[in-house]
C-alpha cells in the first residue's frame, strides 16, 4: 500500500514545484506537467531509504541551485553596492553547500546522475533570457532584478523543502529540507530593499 501513495507523493512535489517544459501563460507562469519518475522506488520508511518524493525534492532542489549561482556570480563585476555584494555572497555559499549535500544523498540513494529538469523553465529558476538581461544590467535595475530574482527562488525553495518535510522518509535528506527552508528564510528577510 504505501509504493501507490509515494508515487503520489512524487507528482504532488512536482506539481507544488511547477515542474514544466516550454511556453508560460500570459503570467509567466509555466504549464504544470510532471515528468515521470527517474528512480523506481525504494522501501518507505527505513532509516536509509529514499522515497521517490525523497529524489524528486533533491533533484529539483540541486537543479534550481544550478540555475541560481550563475546569477549570483554575476554580482561582484555588475554592482559595486556593498549590500549587494554581501547578500550574493551569503546566499552563493549556501546554495553551493546544498548542491554538494543534495548531489552527495542522490549518489548516495543511487539516483541517476543527469539533471531530469534540464530545459524546464519552473517557479524560482532563472531562465536564459533572463539571465541575458542580468549579464547586461547595472545599478538600480540590476538590484530590481536580482530582488525579484532571488524573492521568487528563495520562496519556491521554503515551498517545496517544505513538501519535502512532510512527505520525505530520509532523515539526512529530510535534514536539509530543514536547514534549506531556515536559510531561505533568513535570506528572504534580509534582501536588501528594492531600489524605487
Amino acid at each position: 500500500m504505501r509504493q501507490p501513495r509515494a508515487g503520489a507523493l512524487l507528482v504532488a512535489v512536482l506539481l507544488v514545484a511547477g515542474c514544466g517544459a516550454g511556453r508560460r501563460d500570459a503570467a509567466g507562469t509555466p504549464p504544470v506537467t510532471a515528468p515521470p519518475a527517474t528512480v523506481a522506488p525504494t522501501p518507505s520508511g527505513t532509516a536509509g531509504s529514499f522515497n521517490p518524493t525523497d529524489i524528486a525534492w533533491l533533484q529539483l532542489t540541486a537543479a534550481m541551485a544550478e540555475r541560481l549561482l550563475p546569477v549570483l556570480d554575476l554580482v561582484p563585476a555588475r554592482t559595486t553596492d556593498p549590500a549587494w555584494r554581501r547578500t550574493a555572497a551569503q546566499v552563493a555559499a549556501a546554495q553551493r553547500a546544498d548542491l554538494d549535500r543534495a548531489r552527495q544523498l542522490l549518489a548516495e540513494a543511487g539516483a541517476p546522475t543527469t539533471n531530469p529538469h534540464e530545459g524546464h523553465d519552473m517557479p524560482g529558476m532563472v531562465t536564459a533570457e533572463q539571465l541575458a538581461t542580468l549579464r547586461s544590467a547595472t545599478g538600480a535595475p540590476l538590484h530590481r532584478l536580482l530582488a525579484g530574482h532571488l524573492r521568487a527562488h528563495l520562496t519556491q525553495s521554503v515551498r517545496i523543502a517544505t513538501a519535502e518535510q512532510q512527505n520525505g522518509v530520509q532523515p539526512a535528506t529530510i535534514a536539509l529540507a530543514a536547514a534549506i527552508t531556515r536559510n531561505a528564510t533568513t535570506h528572504l528577510t534580509h534582501l536588501p530593499p528594492e531600489p524605487t
